[in-house]
């Protein structure tokens, strides 16, 4: 019998690891992308709530998997910057909703603009069958995430 700390799935843990620090560093690295006008953690909240559209405090803090009372306060942070609004639902009164406003998206389109800049340079550096293995390698990424949300 395996001891208790083995996992059931074998890996390769030299991949385990190099795809961490890879993936680490590009996040890192796009992070750093941002006009530091809000934290990392801000910024995931707006691009979620700009996703997800007008969108509750509760399911807000599901998506980026964060407890209630600390959402409530970012979102108060958000809201007193200008960049979200909360407005009551029209069912139910006592829930409220949270929506981006212009300066919300403005600050979400130049941070994306900024990213996206950046990886282009990246990308254009690399061999076009590098670029094929990026693009394979981008559709299992996104299938790890999309299996990890079910």
């Amino acid at each position: 019998m395996p001891p208790a700390s083995s996992t059931l799935i074998e890996v390769d843990r030299d991949l385990v690891e190099s795809l961490r620090l890879a993936v680490g560093r590009l996040a890192r690295r796009l992070r750093q992308q941002n006009e530091g006008e809000i934290t990392a953690s801000q910024f995931s909240a707006l691009s979620s709530i700009s996703h997800y559209g007008p969108i509750t405090l509760g399911k807000l803090a599901s998506v980026e998997r964060l407890r209630p009372p600390t959402v409530t306060r970012m979102v108060s942070f958000l809201e007193e910057s200008g960049l979200v609004l909360r407005r009551p639902d029209t069912e139910d009164r006592r829930i409220c909703r949270v929506e981006l406003t212009d300066l919300g998206r403005d600050l979400l389109e130049r941070s994306r603009s900024r990213k996206d800049a950046y990886l282009a340079t990246r990308l254009a550096t690399l061999a076009p069958q590098e670029l094929d293995v990026l693009r394979d390698a981008t559709a299992v990424l996104e299938r790890l995430l999309e299996e990890e949300r079910s």
